[in-house]
């Protein structure tokens, strides 16, 4: 490969090596926060009683099921800001000589980016059981539960709870794309490197915060979709309406935990878009 190959490659691959090392980054720094936020998804339980449960689990296993999604995240991420990318330049291509107005090209061009990602399903899935605590003794960790579960059950046990991940991928990164540079440019003009990482962590904390809201109704079903092990693979109604008369009924209840949520996608995706484009002007 010439010099000149690798400087036509280099500025499409650093999309990706940007996203996954910003969600690395966001996953070492939120992943306690997420677990009790998973306590009240699964549990219906207030934040004081999801943090005594993991205080009476134990330091030792505060971090236990932190693998997968680090893998997971890293990879989507990576696949979310790259892909994007990819497909835009792509599409932008055949839009330029169809009269396709760019908006609805590049929202495409999330669309697939989002969808794409939902092969990853098998890492929530595993880290959906390795949080739980129903299961705390019967999966010792990533690589015995992802052997146990295709020994046990098969390659389809691996994509419980995959249609509410792909009705949540699709749709958030559509709204993700398409606002990040309008609110930005909503917010003060920065005029240092401080400046604009502040920006980009205040443009990103508000987009996931806005969207976690939007979407938390289907992590709260895909998580108790794929806190089942074996049986029968119910629909997202039936999950969500088993959900909803549980809960009494209660949009209350259905969003226990959206607050925390709210607080965690703040922190998590205002980490995510600064390192992300940080890295972006530093590669």
């Amino acid at each position: 490969m010439t010099s000149s190959d690798f400087r036509v490659e280099s500025p499409l691959k650093k999309h990706y090596v940007c996203g996954s090392l910003a969600a690395f980054t966001n996953i070492l720094v939120t992943f306690p926060i997420q677990k009790v936020l998973f306590r009240q998804q699964l549990h219906g339980v207030l934040a004081a009683e999801a943090v005594q449960q993991l205080r009476r689990d134990g330091l030792r296993i505060l971090y236990r099921g932190i693998l997968p999604p680090l893998l997971q995240k890293s990879t989507t991420v990576a696949i979310m800001f790259g892909l994007y990318e990819d497909f835009s330049r792509v599409l932008l291509d055949v839009a330029d000589a169809s009269g396709v107005p760019e908006i609805v090209t590049r929202s495409f061009a999330a669309a697939l980016a989002g969808t794409t990602e939902a092969i990853l399903t098998p890492f929530e899935r595993v880290q959906t059981l390795l949080q739980d605590h129903r299961h705390h003794g019967r999966f010792n960790n990533t690589a015995h539960t992802f052997k146990t579960l295709l020994k046990d059950y098969g390659l389809r046990e691996y994509y419980r709870g995959l249609v509410p991940i792909i009705l949540r991928n699709g749709p958030s990164n559509v709204l993700f794309f398409g606002l990040r540079g309008p609110i930005k440019e909503q917010l003060p003009q920065a005029t240092s490197q401080p400046g604009n990482l502040i920006n980009d962590f205040v443009c990103g904390g508000l987009l996931g915060a806005g969207l976690g809201i939007m979407f938390y109704p289907l992590n709260v079903v895909k998580s108790r979709a794929q806190a089942q092990v074996g049986g029968e693979f119910q629909s997202c109604r039936t999950v969500f309406m088993t959900v909803w008369k549980e809960r009494g009924g209660s949009l209350t209840m259905l969003f226990r935990g959206a607050h925390l949520n709210y607080a965690r996608s703040v922190v998590s995706w205002g980490i995510i878009n600064a390192t992300y484009e940080f890295l972006l002007k530093l590669l």
